[in-house]
């Protein structure tokens, strides 16, 4: 990207500080930012190996006259805008407002169809991830322009993470890196499939729910199962398990806390007629409630050894913390109101529920304030329910230009 062509954005000569309405990306910018997420789109990068993702991001930024600075890993990056001067917002919030995107796809094949699909076999950003990193670096290619010509920028942080799929997330990385020395408040946007392409998905308090991941291990003797008098029968202690323990953590954990148990693989001997010295479950628990979140693994523990202690297995337990829920502070919420009521009109901010989906930008909201929004990605009158995570999904890619006047009129305000 040279750094002299035209201008890519309408900025007026004489903008009054904090006003936005000034600054608009041209076609030519949303055509840029469009090839840029197809690109990203083909060439997706599971966590912790977003080396060619990180470099690109830097390289636009490098353009626009900004100082990227990469992770020592080569995945990652942090990029200040706009000096110290830091604005106090209208509720109070001093230091600068960071901007969080996630850098990672996810081990998935994506199905057929898009002329830009993933070229890298068994790897898709089937999260959209890639429209949340291009919204942040189209937000912060608007800003250092708007910076360049004189429009009064508040201090602002570009974030962008890697590894978010993978627990506890690259967050907690960026965070031990500084991310948020000086950092006042933090947002991010999340592609959601079920709201419609040019709106903006709120909700205050919890939006996403904690999430662990759990391994279960029951060993015995092994026998024939003519026999299983004579020996443990592993199967049989293992289909227990896995229908008995999510039924009890039902029973031991207040219901409005939403604790779930879902398993996603089970595995257990190999002939008919053998059985099995081992057998193995995998799953995640999932929490509405932070308290509920805390006492989880000494319940599960619990629960296992007692279900398993009934047919005399042995059990390993592998409890893996992953992350808390995602909580938007209500005065951040407010802030993103204004900003998407101005940007997608009078109806243009919808209300969303919360999901059971875990997220790691809930560690950034440990340390300070802050809101996820949630991106409409859905092409309005689509017939066919997507979601994330799956072949199947697919992007409005409109939801990029709209991210980006949401963002750069959150910054820059009223």
């Amino acid at each position: 990207m040279a750094r002299n062509h035209a201008a890519p954005y309408h900025v007026e000569d004489a903008v009054p500080s904090g006003t936005s309405a000034a600054l608009e990306p041209s076609e030519q910018r949303v055509a840029e930012l469009i090839e840029f997420r197809r690109d990203l789109h083909a060439h997706p990068e599971l966590a912790r190996q977003e080396l060619r993702t990180t470099r690109l991001v830097a390289e636009r930024l490098r353009a626009a006259g900004l100082e990227p600075r990469v992770q020592s890993s080569g995945t990652g990056l942090i990029c200040d805008i706009a000096g110290e001067q830091a604005r106090v917002s209208r509720h109070g919030f001093a230091g600068r407002i960071a901007l969080r995107a996630d850098l990672d796809a996810l081990p998935i094949q994506e199905a057929p169809g898009l002329a830009f699909r993933s070229v890298s076999d068994g790897v898709s950003h089937s999260c959209g991830h890639d429209i949340h990193t291009t919204v942040v670096l189209g937000t912060g290619l608007a800003l250092a322009e708007a910076a360049a010509r004189g429009v009064p920028v508040p201090a602002t942080r570009l974030i962008f993470q890697p590894s978010e799929e993978v627990m506890p997330g690259g967050a907690l990385d960026m965070i031990g890196a500084g991310a948020l020395d000086g950092v006042g408040r933090i947002v991010s946007l999340h592609c959601d499939p079920k709201v419609d392409a040019g709106r903006i998905g709120l909700r205050v308090g919890p939006l996403t729910a904690a999430c662990d991941k759990l391994a279960v291990r029951l060993t015995g003797p092994g026998g024939h199962t003519s026999r299983p008098q004579l020996t443990v029968d592993l199967v049989h202690t293992l289909a227990h398990l896995v229908t008995e323990l999510p039924a009890a953590l039902s029973r031991r954990v207040d219901p409005r806390h939403g604790l779930s148990l879902v398993w996603g693989a089970i595995n257990a001997g190999q002939a008919a007629n053998a059985i099995p010295q081992s057998g193995e479950a995998h799953g995640t628990v999932r929490c509405m409630d932070e308290r509920a979140w805390a006492d989880a693994p000494d319940l599960v523990l619990e629960l296992v050894d007692s279900i398993a202690a009934v047919y005399g297995a042995k059990t390993e337990l592998d409890y893996v913390r992953g992350v808390p829920p995602v909580v938007n502070d209500i005065a951040v919420i407010d802030e993103m109101r204004r900003a998407a009521a101005a940007v997608c009109g009078p109806e243009g901010a919808v209300s969303v529920e919360q999901s059971l989906g875990g997220e790691d930008f809930s560690w950034y909201l440990r340390q300070v304030p802050g809101a996820m929004a949630r991106l409409g990605v859905r092409t309005p009158g689509d017939p066919v329910q997507r979601d994330l995570h799956q072949p199947s999904f697919l992007a409005d890619e409109s939801a990029i230009a709209t991210g980006v006047r949401f963002f750069t009129r959150l910054i820059l305000g009223d």
